[in-house]
């Protein structure tokens, strides 16, 4: 089976590139489940209800996050909803958190594929639990399911971060992908036991911009140090930056990765 996994949508511009993109894509590679981190989603913070629904018609099929998750009310009150196709980190702390940070899916061949969400802790701002033991956690609480897929999105700042807790999970689930730095990462590989990886996904968004962003107000925010706030850039030249990977389903092992990057004309 094969998983096309889709890093973070930024804003306007990133969601007219999903549309123009995907569905060729789509007919080309013809993956099994196509994910996105959405976090940025919706103006840069967050996501909405509609900008799902309008994702959902353009062929993503489910969605993770980060630390913009809480971004929009109008997602934040979504997130209960079991059948909204959108998860949230699983390692924030508190049982009353809004919404869920794993669930198990179907894809169109009645595979299982769980799909899970982790923050990093690394240079992050708030005290989330520890990643690794909560997939651990994950894990056991899934451990009776026949799954054919394993896939985590570790939303993280820290490549070594990433990189360790790939190594930890390597041969318990079939990919570990990160987001967060919307700068995609020249390291696919198939860790030792069988597990996927690659550091970054990269995003989807304006070329000319610093992550996304205006590029005049982050500049003008290093020349002054104020704080500003952030606009995402909406036109010019943008970039499709996803990742596909091949899975056995019978084993869960990946069998290959490989980045997938695109641009306007």
């Amino acid at each position: 089976m094969k998983i096309l996994f889709i890093g973070d949508i930024v804003g306007r511009g990133g969601r007219e590139m999903v549309r123009e993109t995907l569905h060729s894509l789509r007919k080309k590679e013809k993956p099994n489940l196509v994910i996105s981190n959405c976090e940025n989603l919706s103006h840069g913070n967050g996501f909405t209800g509609k900008a799902i629904g309008e994702m959902q018609e353009a062929g993503v099929d489910f969605f993770t996050n980060g630390n913009h998750v809480w971004g929009n009310k109008d997602g934040v009150n979504r997130l209960g909803n079991s059948n909204f196709p959108v998860i949230r980190p699983a390692n924030y702390p508190g049982e009353e958190t809004p919404g869920e940070g794993y669930r198990i899916i179907k894809d169109g061949n009645g595979n299982k594929i769980l799909i899970a969400n982790l923050m990093g802790r690394v240079f992050m701002k708030k005290d989330y639990d520890c990643p690794f033991r909560k997939m651990d956690q994950i894990l056991k609480e899934t451990s009776k399911q026949k799954l054919s897929a394993i896939f985590v999105d570790l939303h993280a700042e820290a490549t070594a971060e990433k990189i360790a807790l790939a190594h930890y999970l390597d041969g318990r689930v079939s990919a570990v992908i990160g987001t967060h730095t919307h700068v995609p990462t020249a390291d696919c590989q198939i860790l030792e036991k069988g597990t996927a990886f690659m550091t970054d996904a990269g995003m989807v968004g304006p070329t000319n911009s610093v992550i996304g962003v205006k590029k005049e107000i982050i500049i003008q925010s290093f020349l002054d140090q104020m704080p500003s706030k952030y606009e995402p850039e909406t036109t010019g030249k943008m970039i499709f930056s996803s990742v596909m990977i091949e899975i056995d389903e019978k084993t869960k092992k990946a069998l290959n990765i490989y980045h997938i990057q695109k641009f306007n004309k």
